[in-house]
């Protein structure tokens, strides 16, 4: 019985000093981070809206903690390369995602190497940026009920164009036609200036693209904004009615927005601080200067309202891959 007693006080004793030391690993880690330079990954090329939006609220966050963080674009298999290493890494806090188009890639792509869902834990929206219905003057529509309305006179006689496969403007397209119950076909191209420049020629009926490509057209009165799909309206054009103010459904909108990610099972704190800092660089007057040069808009929201927000979008997404019949890889 002695000999039992010694090994049973032995053995709690141990796991007592186990369960305190892994205690205290939590605490700090948090109190500690950053204790080393962060990487943020850009699973998209340079200069496009996720690396943009990334270096321009890095950047203050960076200033404000004092802290050394590094942008590294990962481009490839739309955005899954840079996704799933971000995925796979430790979870510690040193490796961030800021992606676009996590939600569309779920559901473009069969056997991914990571749960979306289970894999990425998502913290913050950095902000969305509205996408517009864009058509040619000379087509004579003056509302988004003109378009839908000579649509359904004609079935299948309107074309749109967009800058691709699965790209947010073929996405946004798609949610005009599931919504408002038409067809069109769809003419999609390697990028989103030659899908504008279709329109402007009149060779395509309409398209669904960002501000950015389309706002000094729309302003020199070469191109025409019917709505803006998005749940309210942007500064860039605050005259042009959002697709539910003209009379489509709220599932009309199609939100184009970066946010970021962390690995699952980042230590609480760590993911709060991530949190706090980042939210208090959206805040920042250089950054919403920036931010309204680009045609940024706000997203306010916590992490349990944005956890929500990024689970529907993945919900509806899938959906609209298989209403639309868009191809998946």
């Amino acid at each position: 019985m002695k000999a039992y007693d010694r090994v049973r006080r032995a053995t709690l004793n141990g796991a007592l000093l186990v369960a305190g030391a892994l205690a205290a690993v939590h605490p700090a880690a948090a109190q500690d981070w950053p204790a080393k330079n962060i990487t943020v990954v850009v699973p998209l090329g340079a200069g496009s809206a996720s690396d943009v939006i990334a270096r321009v609220v890095m950047d203050q966050v960076a200033k404000q903690m004092g802290a050394t963080i590094v942008v590294e674009n990962r481009p490839g298999a739309g955005g899954t390369i840079g996704a799933n290493t971000v995925a796979k890494a430790t979870p510690d806090g040193y490796t961030i995602l800021v992606y676009g188009a996590l939600a569309s890639a779920n559901a473009l792509f069969k056997k991914l190497p990571f749960d979306a869902l289970n894999d990425l834990v998502p913290v913050i929206a950095l902000g969305q940026q509205p996408l517009v219905v864009v058509t040619p003057p000379a087509r004579g529509w003056k509302t988004l009920g003109d378009m839908v309305a000579a649509a359904k006179a004609k079935p299948g006689a309107l074309n749109y164009s967009s800058a691709g496969v699965g790209s947010a403007s073929h996405f946004g397209a798609e949610r005009i036609l599931a919504s408002a119950g038409f067809q069109a076909q769809h003419i999609p191209f390697k990028g989103a200036a030659e899908a504008v420049t279709e329109v402007v020629a009149g060779r395509a009926d309409f398209s669904v693209q960002l501000f950015a490509t389309t706002l000094a057209l729309l302003r020199d009165g070469q191109l025409s904004a019917l709505a803006v799909s998005a749940d309210r309206r942007t500064s860039s054009m605050p005259q042009v009615p959002t697709t539910i103010e003209a009379g489509l459904p709220a599932n009309s909108v199609y939100p184009f927005y970066s946010a970021l990610y962390v690995p699952a099972h980042t230590p609480p704190d760590i993911v709060g601080k991530i949190e706090r800092e980042t939210a208090a660089a959206l805040r920042a007057p250089t950054v919403q200067a920036q931010f309204a040069q680009l045609g940024v808009e706000p997203m306010p929201m916590n992490r349990e309202q944005f956890a929500k927000f990024f689970r529907d979008d993945v919900a509806a997404n899938l959906e609209l891959v298989k209403i639309a019949k868009i191809p998946t890889q």
